[in-house]
């Protein structure tokens, strides 16, 4: 039997956008919630982030969700780091905080939100801690806290199981994540023995997905291997803000060097790729960190110049 990554876009959404009982598991397993905080309900909502005022921009985040407190969860699986994506993760959930608040709501009926984001990659040298928790608080006094947004952001790759037979299910869930990739025929027994983790596993089975799915799947890993291998290079020749050599120079020419939408050589790289693999909106915009309504305003620019 092969099983697909779980990190990747299509099982991912697969996982935990559409059981509701294996979302719960990973978020109280993750989040830094007391006993009787704990998840006991959710209730799925849109992933896009629509605001009632349409000149503010939109994204769409991986899994979004409420209890019956009214609390809001943020789910996002993100395959490469950049700030962009950290600032994107403030403004997604602040939205979700400010539009709790309708007309005949006050302030004090506003719910927390919790973003948890799940990172492939490091992004903080020089320590081992994985694990990264932040909320508004006092400088002076950090007992001191502003409740209404926090922020759980985890290294997967700074994450090593200490006891390989530990139960607890922060731990398999991490080990869910990190140990299983593509193609792997053989699952951890620590894994399998537990019901909730063996439930997503079952999920993983390359033989539950029709071919369409399948095709998605790989054009994801492609797509993310394109922007690693963008980013190699701009590393290995320098980065000159606003310029792109070569045929992404010529394609883009007329964008004004990219300043129009404020894009940096390395995203203006990326979605000209993407588009060129006929990857939608959606999904160049997850791996260049732009807004759905950056994409669509650079692919009319493109098209404008083909």
């Amino acid at each position: 039997m092969r099983y697909l990554d779980p990190k990747n876009d299509l099982t991912f959404k697969k996982i935990f956008g559409e059981h509701p009982n294996l979302c719960i598991s990973l978020l109280n397993s993750l989040l830094p919630l007391e006993d009787d905080e704990l998840i006991e309900t959710i209730e799925y909502l849109p992933a896009e982030l629509v605001p009632e005022i349409p000149l503010l921009k939109r994204t769409i985040v991986d899994v979004r969700c409420k209890d019956f407190k009214g609390r809001q969860f943020i789910v996002e699986m993100q395959m490469y780091w950049s700030t962009s994506f950290a600032q994107r993760v403030v403004f997604n959930a602040s939205k979700a905080y400010v539009r709790q608040l309708e007309k005949a709501k006050e302030y004090k009926s506003l719910q927390p939100v919790y973003a948890l984001n799940l990172v492939a990659e490091e992004f903080e040298v020089g320590t081992t801690e994985f694990y990264h928790h932040y909320k508004i608080v006092n400088i002076e006094n950090t007992e001191k806290q502003l409740k209404g947004l926090e922020f759980v952001f985890v290294e997967l790759p700074k994450f090593k199981a200490k006891n390989i037979l530990e139960k607890k299910l922060q731990l398999l869930w991490l080990r869910f994540l990190t140990e299983i990739t593509d193609g792997i025929t053989e699952i951890p027994v620590e894994l399998s023995e537990n019901a909730t983790i063996k439930e997503a596993i079952d999920y993983l089975q390359e033989s539950s997905f029709s071919r369409e799915e399948l095709e998605h799947y790989d054009r994801y890993w492609d797509s993310i291997r394109t922007e690693r291998s963008v980013q190699a290079d701009a590393e290995e020749k320098g980065i000159v803000k606003g310029k792109i050599e070569g045929k992404i120079e010529g394609k883009i020419e007329g964008l004004i060097e990219g300043e129009q939408i404020g894009l940096s050589k390395e995203k203006q790289e990326t979605a000209f790729r993407g588009f060129e693999a006929n990857l939608d909106n959606e999904m160049i915009s997850k791996l260049t960190g732009l807004f759905v309504s950056e994409v669509e305003v650079f692919r009319k620019e493109w098209e404008a110049q083909k």
